[in-house]
């Protein structure tokens, strides 16, 4: 109990410290930008745009439902039906399972999953699947899959899903194959969390709800077809506010009659939060990704061929430079995404972006320093070693197979 507090304790104080340089940051920025330069100015106006271009075609086709549909895994996916399957008693096949899907349940960040990996690992976690669960909270977030879907396509967000979760397994069992001896004296402790509380609601009922969101997520943003399209692509998109209109009222029948009144309001209660958490880093993550990289097509402030020479390509070189970078990099949840948006307009290959969606979500140094406290600096070294090179080698191929 003590470590939890010591380490909610440090989270709290990195998170104000975050707050801190970020006031510093925004003061010195206000102050010493020379707005008179021309390149600046150009730079400045394509943030404004870029955050236009978010608004009008990502947030209320995109984001607001995604935002539901992570409220509702919050509040009516038990946390506790993830956590206890990690102990040293559960098989072995279910503990990784269910620690390489965990992200999209939990939807954290990097920093948000450490009081978790802690209160798992100090009970009796095995080191593989407490270390699967350590990658996959911030990496298979659903508002981040669903965004690098919509916004640098469908390949690049199944790839970032896939990878991660194929990910999130590998890095367990490799982790646990190195310490297996450190990890057999440890073997012996078991996770305790209460059961589930009764809903009334089966479990058919809560996948069609689910599903049913999910649905309104697609056609809701379903993209315009090429100009002189033919087929069914043209019709859906021609009936998509028509169809998204029917599972809003299908919607509408479920909550009236299979959720409680007090279920609905946690449910809105779990979406404000997750609004307000993210909405405000989302929008200056833009702005930043703007002014320094501008939207795609469009050059900002730093040159195109600066960015060509780290990462574009798919050479050995590129992807490591990506994987690293993420791995150091802190992002706050959903900023890689715009991020990544500018660099590849500037010239970025696809495998590196892929390489640092890998790494990038899961790692930073903030992170790295808190879970060395907690599983020492060779466990954490492997750690970090194995999500860089299965990054790089991910990115590769990536970018090898989309040419």
């Amino acid at each position: 109990m003590k470590e939890r507090w010591k380490l909610l304790t440090i989270v709290i104080a990195m998170k104000e410290r975050w707050k801190l340089l970020t006031i510093v940051i925004a003061f010195g920025g206000a102050y010493l930008i020379p707005w008179a330069d021309p390149r600046v100015r150009r730079s400045g106006l394509e943030a404004f745009l870029m955050l236009q271009e978010y608004a009008r075609e990502h947030v209320l086709t995109c984001l607001i439902p995604a935002f539901f549909i992570a409220g509702a895994i919050a509040v009516f996916v038990s946390q506790a039906s993830v956590l206890k399957y990690f102990g040293a008693q559960a098989r072995k096949i279910l503990s990784y399972s269910v620690a390489s899907v965990s992200g999209a349940i939990l939807a954290v960040c990097s920093c948000t999953v450490l009081p978790l990996f802690v209160g798992i690992y100090t009970q009796g976690a095995g080191i593989g699947p407490a270390t699967a669960f350590l990658y996959s909270g911030p990496a298979i977030n659903v508002l981040a899959i669903v965004l690098t879907a919509r916004i640098l396509g469908w390949e690049l967000g199944l790839a970032r899903a896939v990878g991660a979760v194929i990910f999130a397994v590998v890095t367990g069992l490799l982790m646990a194959f190195i310490f297996r001896k450190e990890d057999a004296e440890r073997a012996g402790g078991r996770i305790y969390l209460p059961d589930e509380d009764e809903t009334g609601r089966t479990l058919t009922q809560d996948a069609f709800f689910m599903l049913t969101m999910v649905l309104i997520l697609i056609f809701a943003a379903f993209a315009r077809p090429a100009p002189g399209s033919t087929g069914l692509w043209p019709v859906i998109f021609g009936a998509k506010w028509y169809i998204t209109g029917v599972l809003l009222v299908i919607l509408g029948f479920m909550l009236k009659g299979w959720f409680r009144k007090d279920e609905r309001l946690t449910w809105v209660q779990s979406t404000w939060g997750f609004m307000k958490q993210i909405f405000p880093l989302l929008g200056a993550g833009v702005l930043v990704a703007g002014f320094m990289l501008g939207r795609p097509g469009h050059s900002a402030l730093i040159p195109e061929h600066y960015i060509q020479g780290l990462v574009g390509g798919n050479s050995l070189w590129a992807n490591l430079f990506a994987s690293v970078s993420g791995a150091l990099m802190y992002f706050a949840t959903l900023t890689e995404v715009p991020i990544l948006q500018g660099l590849l307009g500037a010239g970025m290959g696809k495998g590196p972006a892929l390489s640092l969606l890998l790494a990038g979500p899961a790692l930073s140094l903030p992170n790295m320093l808190v879970i060395g406290g907690v599983m020492g600096v060779k466990k954490t070294a492997a750690f970090c070693m194995i999500i860089v090179v299965l990054s790089t080698l991910a990115g590769m191929t990536y970018g090898w197979i989309a040419g």
